[in-house]
């Protein structure tokens, strides 16, 4: 089995972006957001946002609920990352149980 790769969802706007040749400032014009939100979605600083989630999916003809899933996936793997006593937590609540 291959491992799970969790992608930031801003590398693959970016993609898409490149794909049709738009800029970020262009996309932010698209989805009549400031430029610096797109610019932080794209660097993985801001979140996606139900809102935006729906904006992206217009312009990109994609679904709202698959940017919403991304985002989610990505931000959890950064917390699992992030939480380096996972395993103690898990025995603690074991033994309260």
């Amino acid at each position: 089995m291959q491992p799970h790769i969790v992608c930031a969802p801003g590398e693959i706007i970016r993609d898409e972006l490149d794909a049709r040749g738009w800029t970020q400032a262009r996309f932010a014009e698209i989805l009549g957001r400031p430029h610096q939100v797109v610019n932080g979605i794209l660097n993985g600083e801001r979140e996606i946002t139900p809102v935006t989630a729906l904006q992206i999916a217009a312009a990109l003809g994609t679904s709202a609920e698959m940017w919403i899933r991304m985002e989610a996936e990505y931000r959890l793997h950064l917390a699992e990352e992030m939480l380096v006593n996972g395993d103690a937590i898990a025995e603690r609540a074991r033994l309260a149980s």
